[in-house]
């Protein structure tokens, strides 16, 4: 597939697959008799998972090192294995900050919805049954 559709495909802009090509993280591509990019279809899964290790704040250099341990072939499995297991550990511990920051945050917001409640409450205590405010003056005649 021509790097075009490779872009729509995968959701990387055209210059992001190049750069990514260009440093390292995706092989160079075949190119046609033409000298474009010819992407097999298989550098979809590959992109995939390069997605899945920047959402979960691999860094470039790391997600390199991996790519070109990948390149170098089979024997290289129990290095990444390691690589992605160490990752793995990082991101359990970064979700469990953010379980905890947002249980701060239900908190928070538990007691601002208490204190509307408290408010709304309040407000409906200030009138008397009649629909006045509570110690509203009768008009004298």
């Amino acid at each position: 597939m021509k790097i075009g559709e490779l872009a729509k495909r995968s959701g990387l802009s055209a210059h992001t697959i190049r750069y990514y090509e260009r440093i390292g993280l995706l092989p160079y591509a075949d190119r046609d008799a033409g000298g474009r990019r010819d992407y097999d279809e298989s550098i979809l899964v590959w992109i995939a998972f390069l997605d899945r290790l920047k959402t979960t704040g691999m860094p470039i250099r790391e997600m390199l090192h991996y790519a070109a341990l990948r390149a170098k072939g089979d024997h290289t499995g129990p290095e990444r294995r390691r690589i992605l297991e160490a990752h793995r550990d990082r991101v359990r511990t970064h979700l469990a900050d953010l379980q905890a920051c947002l249980l701060v945050l239900d908190t928070k917001i538990d007691t601002y919805v208490e204190a509307e409640k408290r408010t709304h409450s309040h407000d409906d205590t200030e009138h008397s049954c009649d629909g006045k405010p509570a110690g509203a003056r009768s008009a004298r005649a």
